[in-house]
């Protein structure tokens, strides 16, 4: 579960987001919608801990984490320009979290091997980043954000980069690993065909403020 407890964050004298309380339960495929600026980015970054909020709380499943390290949360993340590692092979891009945790590495090998092949992108292993497609680093951007095995995942405008035609088979696939992996899910997007078609639980931001109470679907 993620909770906001009446969060704000402001910077320079001005409120980017205010007083914000958000209840996203355990299992939820949320969906954050909103126009450029209103603050959507600045609030995953407050939940994930790359920004601390001015004031309030984040929770996640009941543990208050507002003070804590990125990697102390057990969220997996996925910015918008899904920053993968110039110089490292998808293999190596997947493998990250599970070395930096200290997995055995034929347990790493393993794992690496099993999300490769969910994600389609065994043929990809050892190619860098440059060599990749739009949709292709985006299904490693995604292999590598559940190596780390997270119970929350966060997703910045994940289907942005993609043509309209591989849209709906991105979507697709989002809704098969929220599914298969039991995650909990925050999706920003701006579209309302890819919210309607992924979310069970509707959020806007206007202003930097949540705008009237959570849709469910």
């Amino acid at each position: 579960m993620i909770q906001l407890d009446h969060v704000s964050w402001h910077i320079a004298g001005r409120a980017v987001l205010e007083d914000v309380s958000i209840s996203i339960p355990t299992n939820t495929y949320a969906v954050l919608m909103g126009a450029t600026g209103c603050g959507k980015t600045s609030l995953l970054e407050i939940i994930c801990g790359l920004r601390q909020p001015s004031s309030g709380r984040v929770l996640l499943d009941g543990r208050d984490v507002t003070r804590l390290e990125p990697r102390e949360r057990g969220i997996g993340y996925v910015p918008q320009d899904l920053a993968l590692f110039p110089r490292l092979s998808v293999r190596e891009q997947i493998a990250f979290a599970p070395r930096l945790a200290g997995m055995a590495a034929a347990d790493q090998r393993s794992l690496v091997e099993r999300l490769a092949g969910q994600f389609g992108i065994t043929p990809l292993l050892d190619r860098q980043p440059d060599a990749l497609s739009g949709g292709e680093k985006q299904r490693v951007a995604l292999a590598r954000a559940l190596a780390a095995r997270p119970k929350l995942l966060l997703l910045d405008e994940p289907l942005s980069a993609l043509d309209e035609g591989m849209r709906s088979e991105a979507s697709a696939l989002l809704q098969g690993v929220q599914k298969e992996h039991a995650l909990t899910v925050l999706h920003v997007t701006h579209s309302s065909a890819e919210a309607e078609a992924l979310g069970q639980l509707h959020l806007r931001l206007v202003n930097g403020r949540l705008e009237s109470s959570p849709t469910r679907v």
